[in-house]
């Protein structure tokens, strides 16, 4: 699914401060990841388990409370400090995976939810006494083709009920919350596909066991991930966000955020391998002279370095804009696109640089190289967001 929708306020000036780089946040952030070595990560990984400890450090710290505003308990910082959060937490070699989502579902609920909704939820999250960290929108069948969704939600007086699948949602077993995306009006009875479709607050204390089971699958990465099967799962109706049927506009009016969130934790990865295969390259000594002399090192390092910089620049331009209220769409998915190919680079450039020791565990790059991998695929295709850029930027016909 690609956010083709623009927030409003095209009349908004556009401010890009690059002067503004949120040091003190960026301080605060790597001094809670400092707590948290490669050894903590490492154990992690190995047992699939959810960094419990981490999550609650940047939960005391504020920092995931970042976003919402000050009249319910959080600091009502905007997406810019957001990118500064993430992409710290990942140049300091952590992972911001865990709980990242928090940031990026706040919007759907601060802009679409209720006055009653966000009294409930919002200052419990912001406390950290409650976790809104999942997402539910992807099916088995649908993949980015989220109009062709088949998980219902049938409305039955006070109640919706809920019956379908849902696949690839994370951090299900580690939330008290989620986001979930169903249709309300059969497919066939709505003159365009996006049409019908709801959002609503699900509450996992109330629904798993009671017609929601959680099935966890095993990944290349440790993220928590499961497959989700609703069976006549009843929700109450002050679960819906906003209007009956208006639920996709809602979620890809949150999509911008997310493409920019998650572009500014591909920037910390490249950082962080950039400069740990700079440092291996310094001291790493063979054939009589550090590695770092080569130019088969240093050009690809220095490829790196330039694309994640330029990548880094159409994060903030994005975010400014995001901020601003001014349109966004294709600079928010550029900023994705730019940033995760820039920390594949990375990532390749640092293996290659490791040599053999890039694959022993102990160095955490292997671990590192399969999670930025991640951000070619989800939360969306590289492919995808070129296509759309081929069609809504450059004028071309539809692809897809």
């Amino acid at each position: 699914m690609v956010a083709d929708r623009d927030e409003g306020g095209a009349d908004a000036p556009p401010v890009i401060a690059l002067d503004e780089l949120y040091d003190d946040i960026r301080e605060g952030v790597r001094a809670v990841c400092a707590r948290f070595p490669g050894e903590y990560w490492r154990a992690r990984d190995r047992a699939r388990a959810y960094p419990t400890e981490f999550v609650r450090a940047l939960s005391d710290a504020g920092y995931l409370a970042a976003l919402i505003p000050e009249d319910y308990g959080g600091s009502g910082l905007p997406l810019a400090a957001g990118v500064a959060i993430l992409e710290e937490i990942q140049g300091a070699g952590c992972n911001a995976a865990a709980c990242h989502a928090q940031m990026y579902t706040m919007g759907t609920l601060l802009r679409h939810g209720s006055a009653a909704q966000k009294a409930r939820y919002l200052p419990a999250i912001a406390a950290g006494d409650l976790r809104l960290q999942a997402f539910a929108v992807t099916e088995p069948d649908a993949g980015s083709d989220t109009t062709r969704i088949r998980t219902t939600a049938e409305r039955a007086r006070e109640r919706y009920v809920v019956n379908g699948r849902k696949v690839f949602i994370s951090r299900v077993e580690h939330s008290d919350l989620m986001l979930l995306l169903a249709r309300t009006t059969p497919a066939d009875q709505v003159a365009r596909r996006s049409e019908g479709l709801s959002v609503f607050i699900v509450d996992f204390r109330e629904a798993v066991g009671n017609g929601l089971t959680v099935r966890p699958l095993r990944m290349m990465v440790n993220h928590a991930t499961t497959e989700l099967v609703f069976d006549d799962l009843e929700i109450p109706a002050d679960g819906l966000i906003g209007e009956e049927g208006r639920g996709f506009g809602y979620i890809l009016d949150g999509m911008n955020a997310e493409r920019i969130l998650i572009a500014a934790e591909c920037i910390g990865d490249a950082r962080w391998f950039i400069a740990r295969a700079c440092a291996y390259a310094r001291d790493r000594v063979v054939f009589g002279r550090p590695i770092g002399a080569n130019q088969g090192i240093q050009f690809p390092l220095s490829r790196a370095h330039s694309a994640t910089e330029a990548a880094a620049l159409m994060v903030r331009k994005a975010a400014a804009l995001f901020d601003a209220g001014r349109p966004c769409g294709p600079e928010a998915n550029m900023a994705k696109l730019l940033a995760a190919d820039a920390s594949w680079a990375a990532a390749e450039a640092c293996l290659q640089t490791h040599g053999g020791y890039g694959f022993a565990e102990e160095y955490d790059v292997e671990r590192k190289f399969r999670e930025t991998r991640l951000y070619q695929v989800a939360p969306l295709s590289t492919n995808l967001i070129l296509a759309y850029l081929g069609e809504h930027v450059l004028d071309l016909p539809r692809s897809y």
